[in-house]
């Protein structure tokens, strides 16, 4: 299983710490979307960041 995450809210005025995980999700520009496996740490990372994201999963 996949997941495609999307940043769909900014990063400005966040706590710094939210920004570095943003950043290690691999997402630096609004809109931008990246693919990344179903792990529990990947899932980890989503639930901190969850209100600036937008998550799908998917089969490939």
């Amino acid at each position: 299983m996949k997941l495609s995450v999307k940043l769909v809210r900014s990063t400005i005025k966040r706590v710094e710490k939210q920004k570095r995980i943003v950043k290690a999700l691999g997402l630096h520009k609004l809109n931008q979307v990246k693919i990344h496996d179903d792990t529990p740490v990947i899932r980890g990372m989503i639930y901190k960041v969850r209100h600036l994201l937008e998550v799908q999963e998917f089969e490939i």
